[in-house]
Parts: structure tokens; sequence; C-alpha cells
């Protein structure tokens, strides 16, 4: 893979020096003509995303008996064997991006893969959000994140989770109960030998003999993914999308256990859970009577809004994800849509810690096609304090340097940012401090330098252009909502996402740890508000 220069890139980038707005419609979407319906809708729970807070939240209510409205700004992504439903990165076109949303600041790296991803609006799958210092990217579609997450399902150590999350929350309790319940949801497996061994997996197999002569453990990595779809690809009875790493935009052929998968199919046969795609939110308010109001622009795939809704509810859960749940919720405060809202609102935000390299081995091909998504993973957990985890992912089919592939980094680090409403052109826009994360990408470089060691280039891509695809925090536990996501002093609203999150999810990326914590506070909340509140 070519190395770009630095000074090409950040000629590009430059804009992450200035704060860029999160728009309080749907990025680049239509304008609403000027004669549209208004509907108006009554409802008992109103759930707003798709994702893993979303999904647990709709699936353990339906199981206590409550109807379940679930809103997804996004479309449903069916797969199967022959499915060409995901969009592939080899050839992308408009099914990539959220009504083609597209910062001017990362437009280099576009072209870097040999596309100006200049595509017509659509309800596509990725909306970057440029902020200050930082650029974060969330998803769209039922499923949220997990449409295209790489899917490594991590549980921190009891060491790490109680250095950098609520003690309260009781991590043995969780890790007896909570973390086991969303590895069964998602059937998760590590790669069998048979297919590591394979031609394609040569990448993999190339760090794991790094990992061990740099002195580091290694381990398998669990995977919500049927690893027989894989080895099926192997034997040549389905199109490949594993075994050739085109699966970072979402897996065509099927076996992966996303939430459209799980959590939202199994609420959905429940017959109490209803999912309305298409469904953007762009307000929430309390009502007079205390109740819960959703602002809504149905939309079709280009975002020509086709109707406005005003849903009222008792209930409201915020699973947006944690920039629009932050926004929504930053933005009805600032307005007094919602009064007496926490102080800490738009506080807490983090990074997760990511970090991420592509590294150019002069003495290993690794091939034109790697096998994906994620077998190993190297774990440096000894120090909470320091604790970092290491993997090796595949690229997709690029038709780029054989011997390039991508080693990922996810840490620990008490950097925050914050979310911050602008009246004069009513939005809200996400600061990050310079410089960020700093001590966190220290240990997560020292480790990646010492499995890239020999004749190569390793780069880093956050030095380029400082990115996110974990987002977390903006309305965290302990100053903004209680442990179980509920909004302090405002009944009957809830937190069930990655903005409840405190900024980090303990050297892991945080689909396990969102989801477990969502369960434990459903747990609670179907226990004791169901009859009260929900």
């Amino acid at each position: 893979m070519p190395t770009p220069s630095r000074r090409a890139l950040l000629t590009g980038t430059a804009g992450l020096a200035a704060a860029s707005v999160l728009p309080t419609a749907a990025a680049s979407a239509a304008s609403a003509p000027s004669r549209v319906a208004l509907a108006r809708e009554e409802h008992r729970t109103v759930v707003i995303g798709s994702g893993f807070g979303g999904g647990v939240a709709a699936l353990r209510l339906a199981q206590a008996g409550v109807p379940v409205t679930v809103l997804e700004r996004g479309r449903r992504w069916p797969t199967g064997p022959n499915a060409e439903t995901f969009p592939r990165v080899s050839g992308l076109d408009k099914r990539a991006l959220w009504y083609g949303t597209l910062p001017a600041a990362i437009r280099p790296l576009a072209r870097l893969i040999g596309t100006p991803l200049n595509f017509g609006p659509y309800a596509g799958l990725l909306e970057p959000v440029l902020g200050e210092n930082i650029l974060a990217v969330c998803a769209a579609g039922v499923g949220g994140g997990s449409l295209v997450y790489q899917g490594m399902t991590l549980q921190p150590s009891e060491a790490v989770f109680d250095t950098w999350l609520p003690q309260d929350l009781g991590y043995r309790r969780m890790s007896e109960i909570h973390y086991p319940r969303v590895a069964a949801m998602l059937r998760t497996a590590t790669a069998p030998d048979e297919l590591v061994g394979s031609r394609t997996y040569y990448a993999a197999r190339v760090f794991a003999e790094r990992v061990r002569r740099a002195g580091y453990g290694l381990e398998k990595i669990p995977m919500p993914i049927d690893w027989d779809y894989a080895l099926a690809e192997l034997r040549g009875e389905m199109k490949a999308s594993y075994t050739n790493g085109d699966c970072a935009l979402g897996v065509n052929n099927g076996g992966k256990h996303s939430v459209d998968a799980t959590y939202i199919r199994e609420a959905e046969a429940t017959g109490r859970v209803t999912v309305e795609t298409h469904h953007n939110v762009t307000s929430v308010a309390r009502a007079a009577d205390g109740r819960w109001e959703v602002h809504v622009d149905r939309t079709d795939d280009t975002g020509q809004v086709l109707e406005q809704k005003i849903l009222t509810t008792r209930a409201l859960i915020m699973a947006a994800g944690s920039l629009n749940t932050s926004k929504l919720l930053v933005r009805a405060g600032a307005t007094g849509a919602i009064p007496d809202l926490p102080d800490g609102i738009g506080e807490g935000w983090g990074t997760n810690g990511d970090r991420i390299y592509a590294w150019t081995n002069l003495q290993e091909d690794f091939g034109a096609e790697q096998g994906g998504p994620v077998v190993y993973g190297s774990k440096a957990w000894d120090d909470p304090r320091t604790a970092n985890t290491v993997i090796q992912a595949s690229l997709p089919p690029l038709g780029i340097n054989s011997r390039t592939t991508m080693l990922v980094g996810f840490g620990v680090s008490a950097d925050r940012g914050r979310f911050r409403y602008d009246a004069a052109t009513d939005s809200v826009s996400l600061h990050w401090p310079l410089g960020g994360d700093a001590a966190s990408h220290r240990a997560i470089q020292r480790r990646v330098t010492g499995v890239a060691k020999g004749l190569g280039v390793l780069t880093d891509t956050n030095a380029l252009v400082n990115s996110t695809w974990h987002p977390l925090g903006g309305a965290p536990m302990g100053t903004v909502c209680d442990l179980e996501g509920r909004v302090r002093g405002q009944r009957g609203l809830y937190v069930l996402d990655g903005a409840l999150i405190p900024g980090t999810t303990g050297a892991c990326n945080p689909s396990m740890t969102i989801a477990a914590v969502a369960e434990r506070a459903m747990d609670h909340i179907t226990a004791t508000d169901v009859d009260t509140i929900i």
C-alpha cells in the first residue's frame, strides 16, 4: 500500500482544528416541503435507535409484556448467501454514506482508495461527524453499529473494569449473568484452525507469530459469527465476504449475528415490538403533562421528508448512539425543551482510546486477499491504568500493496470531550482536547511497534486524521444518569447506549459492555419501572 505523505493528508485535514456542527436534522437530507402531512401518535414506550442498547431494551421490555415502538433513522439491510445488500469497500457507492455526508477534511483519504465518495443522498450506513480535533463515525440502519463493526466481543477484566467504570455496577454479577447473556445472544465463537490455516489468513498467522516473538500474550478473539459460512466460502459454495476481507461495511452472505438478526428479530417475534425505519428523530421534548414528545421526519431513502410526526409516550429510551443521543439531549436542554436536565449533559465524552495503523511489511506478502474480519488479539491488562488491546484486522480487496494489513489498538484514557450548543445556528458541536489520549496512544504505539518491528512502514492513521469508531459518553452514568440509565430528575427518560458509558470500556471495543450494561439495566427497569413509569 503506498504510504501517503503526512503533509498531503494534513493539507486536507486542517479542518480538524475547528469544530463543525452536528445539524439538528439528518445530515444533507432534503428539507421538508412546505406542505407535508403532520401525524400525532400515542405510544406506550418509544426507543430511539436499534443498535446494542436499543435492541436489548426492546427485547426485554417486550418479554415483560410492554408494547414498544423502535424508531430507526436508517433502513433494513437483509443478507443471504447470494445477497449484495451491503456496499463493498472495493466498489463503494451511495450505500456507504448517510445522505452523502463527507466532511471536506477527510476527502484526501477517500481519494487514496480511488473514489471521491461524492455520492448523492441516500440512507447509507456510515455518518462521519467532524468535531474539534476529532472525527467520529456512527452507523445508521436496523442493527446500528453491529452492522459494520468487526465483531470483537471482548469483556474487560475485573481490575480494568473497576478502574474505569463505576464499581457499583457490580462486575462479578455482570460477569456471571449479563456478559454471558450477551455472548449467548450473539452466539460468539472463535475462528476454527482449519480456516486460520488457509491461504487468505496468512496475515493473521504472521501477526500471531510477531506477537509471540515480541513476548506479548496472544489469544483468539470471540466473534458473533457462524464461521461455517467462511469455511463454505473456501469450498466455493457461496460468494466470498469473510475470506477475502470484504466485510468491513457489512457481511453480505450472512452468518454474522448482528443486533438485527438477534435481539431485534427476537423482539419482533414477540408481537409487541414495531420497528419503524426511515424515522429520523429531529428533537425531543417534555410535554406539559410530563409525558415525552418525539418529533420525527419520516423519509424515503433519498432523505425526502414524506411525513412529519409527533409521538407522545410516557417512557422514552434514548439509544441513538453517543453522538446522536447527546446531540438531541444537549439541544433539548439548551432550548428548554426539556427543563432541568442535569448539568453534566454533553460532558464525559471519550474516544475509547481507538488507534488504527496501516502496517506495510516488506518482509512478508500478506496476499491480495486477506481473510477476516479478526482472528487474534493481544491484551496488556496487568496494569489497569495503561491497559490496551492490539488486534490485526483484514484489509478489504482494494488492489493496493499486498504487503499491507491493519493493526488496531483500544486503550484507556481519562481525557474527555464535550458537546456544546450554539444558539445562533441551533446546532450542537463536538469538542475534543488537542492531544487527548496521548498517554494511551503512547502505550499502544510501543506495543504495535514491537509487533511491526523489521523492514517496513508503520503508518499511524490517527496522526493523520484523529478518529474514533467507538464514541462513548455525553450522558454518562454517575453525573447525568443512574447506573440503570434513568436520567436524573426526568421521570420516564432513559439513556441505554454508548452515551451512558463514561468514555471508555476498558481496553475493549464497546459493543459487549454496552449490551451487558443495558441487560443489567433492563433487569432493574422491568422489575421496578414497568408498573410505575413505563
